[in-house]
């Protein structure tokens, strides 16, 4: 039989074909690339030979035979999946801001071998303890995306400091709702006085090395100098916000140049036009399409936009992020299966991550989370900063202590900053009809309090509270819970529900907060609820009903807005 023919006559498998293995002497059953390879064992004497078959030197191909059942698979080779309709790729996602970028890009059909040749472009950094030990697919989850001003990279060189080591140019933290309604992206300000923790980095050549705390110096310098790796900068900025990034995602120049290319170009508006002398950015008023060169000067650019301070450019680099995100939802980018996979090779090359995330499935799990997000609650937002009151020419900001705070609590608590449906209309019915009906007198509330995560000393205070100023009297302080958690809590038996939804009108409680379950004991052996005053908790008397969170008067826009830099 002819080779375009071979193996096409009835019943005839054409993967199964013998051939002679020269590494080894011995003849082998070649099946289709993603299945193992069946060898024949050599017979005594030491001499390899082929199956029987009369006047052949090998075998005839194989006759079909009724499939096994997809649970029991042949021995030696693996059992055979379903025949699916193949789709040219799945969905991806891209995200860049700034000098960095980072792309999370989940393709189909592409293979075994092809998500082992991209994991192996992905660079990885051992953090310690700074992050995550995995991924958590079920919880919310924060990672800080780190773009670097190293100059590495052809065409690379002649940008600013061509020594830099490697600074924290452009930072984003990125957290994702646990419901995966919203997530919110809020920018670090490279110059942002901060205290830079202790920590310890890892050499090029594995071994590790202990960098000393610097206090009141600009945030850029939590990563490079003195070998600082992304851990010291996620240190850094938990020191700084009391939020803890959970992996870290880090790209240099040369992202934002293979990834806009990628996508056939972002399109960005000024309002004037642009012929930027330090950039190198020459754009006419209006909209244009960047990418490669270009798209690096547009992140780049700041003399040309706002005040020429990094401020502005940041606003400049969050309406690049949500131009960039809207062209990766369109049609043309999601079915286009080369657009897909140079974004694939493009995304891998440029990423270093933390080992948490450095197989290739994880990255796809990442992006697949990341895709469940509506982009119209996705907020982009800055630490709310000030002028460093220490500095005579103003070149460096402190945060704002007025404003910040509450931005840092609405992230830490999973609280969105645009309106979105928590729960699906079933489940809000049932969380709201918690604190319809009747309620007891606090006189008759009996409740144990725990601290399950909010300040030292806040199950007392609010005991106190409870006791003096709110009538619940029948209160008792009952020590730690046993973990932390990061929402208060308040569980009852059902005969308990008057009580609970009285003490849920005095706190501020949401209907999401309270917990139908079981009652204990108090000291007189009388039953209780138990409240767990969790890392929400602000204080003795202050509401905690989150759903009534008012959002703080801070600048901020979403991925769904178009916008013009000027």
């Amino acid at each position: 039989m002819d080779a375009p023919g071979r193996g096409r006559a009835e019943h005839i498998d054409p993967a199964d074909q013998w051939v002679l293995n020269p590494n080894t002497g011995e003849y082998e059953l070649r099946l289709t690339p993603s299945a193992p390879r069946r060898t024949v064992p050599q017979p005594r004497g030491g001499r390899t030979a082929p199956p029987t078959a009369p006047g052949r030197d090998v075998p005839p191909p194989r006759r079909r035979t009724p499939a096994p059942d997809p649970e029991e698979p042949l021995p030696g080779r693996r059992g055979r999946r379903p025949a699916k309709k193949k789709s040219g790729a799945k969905k991806a996602l891209l995200w860049t801001g700034g000098t960095m970028a980072f792309v999370l890009v989940a393709t189909a059909g592409a293979g075994y071998f092809y998500l082992k040749h991209l994991e192996g472009n992905v660079r990885t950094t051992d953090v310690g303890d700074a992050g995550a030990s995995n991924f958590r697919k079920d919880e919310a989850f924060n990672i800080l995306v780190v773009g670097t001003d190293k100059r590495t990279g052809e065409g690379n060189e002649g940008y600013g400091d061509k020594g830099s080591a490697g600074h924290a140019d452009t930072t984003i933290l990125l957290h994702v709702s646990k419901d995966r309604t919203n997530a919110t992206a809020l920018s670090i300000p490279r110059d942002l006085i901060v205290d830079i923790p202790e920590c310890t980095a890892t050499k090029d050549d594995g071994s590790k090395v202990t960098v000393a705390a610097l206090q009141g110096v600009r945030f850029n310098r939590s990563l490079g100098e003195g070998g600082r790796d992304a851990g010291c900068t996620m240190r850094t900025v938990k020191e700084a916000t009391g939020i803890a990034p959970d992996h870290f995602m880090m790209a240099d120049f040369n992202a934002v140049k293979t990834l806009t290319s990628a996508v056939d170009g972002v399109e960005v508006c000024v309002t004037k036009a642009v012929n930027d002398k330090e950039s190198k950015l020459v754009l006419p008023k209006g909209e244009s399409t960047v990418e490669g060169e270009q798209a690096l000067a547009f992140l780049r650019t700041r003399h040309s936009f706002g005040n020429q301070g990094d401020l502005d450019r940041i606003k400049v680099q969050q309406q690049f992020l949500g131009s960039l995100m809207r062209k990766m939802s369109s049609g043309d980018t999601l079915t286009s299966p080369r657009k897909l996979l140079k974004l694939a090779e493009a995304a891998t090359e440029a990423l270093t991550v933390d080992s948490a995330l450095g197989d290739v499935n994880t990255l796809k799990d990442v992006a697949l989370e990341l895709k469940k997000v509506p982009p119209k609650n996705i907020t982009f937002t800055t630490i709310p900063v000030r002028d460093n009151p220490a500095e005579k020419i103003k070149a460096t900001v402190v945060v704002d202590e007025a404003t910040a705070p509450q931005v840092f609590d609405m992230i830490k608590n999973d609280i969105s900053f645009t309106e979105v449906k928590a729960q699906k209309k079933k489940e809000a019915a049932a969380v709201a009809a918690r604190l319809k009906g009747t309620k007891a007198d606090a006189s008759e509330v009996r409740v144990r309090v725990f601290n399950g995560g909010a300040a030292s000393g806040s199950a007392q205070q609010q005991l106190d509270w409870l006791q003096n100023s709110a009538g619940v009297t029948k209160s008792e302080n009952a020590g730690n819970a046993d973990a932390d958690q990061a929402k208060t809590t308040l569980e009852y038996a059902p005969d308990q529900a008057d009580q609970a939804r009285r003490l849920a009108d005095i706190m501020g409680l949401s209907g999401s907060a309270m917990k139908p379950g079981e009652s204990v004991a108090n000291a007189q052996g009388l039953p209780t609820m138990t409240l767990i005053l969790g890392e929400d908790f602000k204080g003795a008397g202050v509401p905690l009903d989150a759903a009534s969170a008012k959002t703080p008067d801070v600048p901020k826009s979403t991925a769904d807005e178009v916008q013009c830099a000027s």
